[in-house]
């Protein structure tokens, strides 16, 4: 190549249309150019909007919970369902109820019906796995009325029997007794059996809360009272003997049985 041409080759490289070019330096024959670096993620910005968005989540679930729990009643039920439950189960696999329903099983349920007493009674009757014809057996004071109607329901849908008592290891059943609110959930079984000695107690319901007009709020109550012991096949006597006193009235054997209250007295009234 002459100089001449080397000059118009150099000439045509430096007169490129778009302006002076800079031809980029050579390395040695055969070696590839380097790599170009990596792009870094912005991890810090990204972390940033995680750790954000986890706030927002857990904030909101805080804010929520404490409106739940801002309610009275809301904080008692929850206390009782998960915290201090005021009801206890056992479950006893085979009952002598004097000589009456041997071996079937029972759930024995005692103490305070509280405001989450449905729920825990329900789980509970679907952990022991009971037939229908098997026993629930109670001794409780009383405690929430509506409760007590969905405990007394949930009986009778599963065409299970009650019994008011305690019982031992070995099953034998022994007297207890089943007050206020408690004879309601008694009445929801299909069977309900007297064990002698046990009582059952009523008085008149009256509610605890605030309300506009308390007459009429115990004229509901009666009125619910009234209908729910009708479906549950009990004499409509049992609200009169509610209505008489705000004290306990301890049925007697003879008394529970003529309001259709029990229907299988195992001892002689």
């Amino acid at each position: 190549m002459s100089t001449e041409d080397s000059q118009s080759g150099e000439n045509r490289f430096r007169r490129s249309p778009t302006g002076p070019a800079v031809a980029p330096p050579r390395g040695p024959a055969g070696q590839a150019p380097p790599p170009a670096p990596p792009v870094q993620p912005p991890r810090r910005k990204r972390h940033f909007w995680s750790v954000a968005i986890f706030i927002l989540l857990v904030s909101g679930v805080c804010i929520r919970a404490y409106r739940d729990l801002s309610q009275p009643e809301a904080w008692h039920y929850w206390k009782d369902q998960y915290v201090s439950p005021s009801l206890t189960f056992s479950l006893i696999d085979r009952i002598d109820l004097n000589g009456a329903a041997q071996g079937r099983r029972a759930l024995f349920v005692s103490g305070t019906i509280g405001p989450a007493a449905a729920t825990l009674f329900r789980d509970k009757l679907d952990q022991a796995n009971l037939a229908a014809g098997d026993i629930v057996l109670l001794a409780s004071p009383g405690g929430d009325l509506n409760q007590a109607t969905i405990m007394g329901e949930i009986i009778r849908q599963r065409s299970l029997a009650t019994a008011v008592g305690g019982a031992d290891a070995l099953g034998r059943v022994k007297p207890a007794y089943c007050a206020s609110a408690c004879v309601l959930v008694y009445a929801g079984g299909k069977t309900r059996f007297g064990v002698l000695g046990s009582a059952l107690g009523v008085h008149r319901f009256v509610t605890t809360r605030p309300v506009d007009d308390p007459v009429a709020e115990a004229q509901r109550i009666s009125g619910a009272v009234l209908g729910y012991m009708t479906k549950m096949g009990v004499s409509s006597s049992i609200v009169e003997a509610m209505s008489e006193t705000r004290e306990i009235r301890w049925l007697s054997p003879k008394q529970a049985l003529a309001m259709n209250l029990v229907t299988d007295p195992l001892g002689k009234p």
